[in-house]
C-alpha cells in the first residue's frame, strides 16, 4: 500500500507500532504458547471456506422450514462479506505483516486491509443478536469468540489493529445492509428449494 498523504502515512506507521507493541507484550505472557494455539483455532473456527462449507452443509442437512429464513439470509450475508472484503482488499492492496511467514494457514490472500476474519465474526455475532436474536444466554460466548476472533488476528500477526477495526465496522455495516434486504419467508423457501435442486413441499 503506497501513499503520498502525510497524515496517512504517520497514521500507518503508528498502527504498526502499536501493533508490534501489542503483540510483544503478548509474547511476554507466560500464557503465549497457549494463546497461539487458542488463536489458531478461533482463525479455522472464523475461516470463509469453513463456514461456507458447514453452512451450506447445516441447510442441506437440516431441511426445516422454520429455518429456511434465517439460513438463506446468513448465507446471503457471507456471500456479501466475501465480495465487500475482497474488493477493499484489492483496492487498498496493504501487505500483511513481514513477520507473518505461514501464508498457508491463511490461504493465497497475502493483502492486509481489512481483516476478513473479523468482518465476518462480527457480521454473525449481529446476526445472531440483533436480525435473527438467539436466546440470551448465548449472546455473550457469541460475543466473546467475535471480539477473540478479532484479537487473534494480531496475536498470529496476520493484520494490523486498523485492518481489525475496519473489519469490525465492515462486518456491522454488513449486517445492516441484511437487515434493510432481509429476504421474506417464501423467497427463502424457493432459493432453498432451488439450490437444493430437490422439490420442496409447498408452504402451508
Amino acid at each position: 500500500m503506497k501513499t503520498n498523504s502525510p497524515a496517512l502515512k504517520y497514521l500507518l506507521e503508528k498502527d504498526v507500532q502499536v501493533s508490534k507493541h501489542f503483540v510483544r507484550a503478548v509474547s511476554n505472557l507466560s500464557v503465549f504458547k497457549s494463546l497461539r494455539l487458542h488463536s489458531q483455532i478461533l482463525e479455522i473456527s472464523c475461516h470463509g471456506v469453513a463456514w461456507f462449507a458447514s453452512w451450506i452443509a447445516f441447510i442441506w442437512l437440516v431441511s426445516s422450514k422454520s429455518l429456511y429464513q434465517m439460513q438463506v439470509n446468513m448465507l446471503l450475508g457471507l456471500v456479501l462479506d466475501v465480495v465487500v472484503v475482497a474488493v477493499l482488499k484489492a483496492l487498498v492492496r496493504r501487505r500483511r505483516p513481514a513477520a507473518n511467514k505461514d501464508m498457508l494457514a491463511i490461504g493465497p490472500d497475502k493483502f492486509s486491509f481489512p481483516s476478513g476474519h473479523s468482518s465476518r465474526a462480527f457480521f454473525v455475532l449481529l446476526f445472531f443478536t440483533k436480525l435473527y436474536p438467539l436466546h440470551i444466554i448465548f449472546l455473550l460466548p457469541v460475543t466473546a469468540w467475535a471480539v477473540s476472533v478479532a484479537i487473534s488476528r494480531l496475536i498470529l500477526q496476520r493484520h494490523y489493529v486498523l485492518d481489525i477495526c475496519a473489519g469490525a465496522v465492515i462486518g456491522v455495516l454488513e449486517a445492516l445492509i441484511i437487515g434493510f434486504l432481509w429476504v421474506s419467508e417464501e423467497t427463502a423457501f424457493s432459493i432453498v428449494g432451488f439450490v437444493s435442486e430437490e422439490t420442496v413441499d409447498s408452504m402451508e
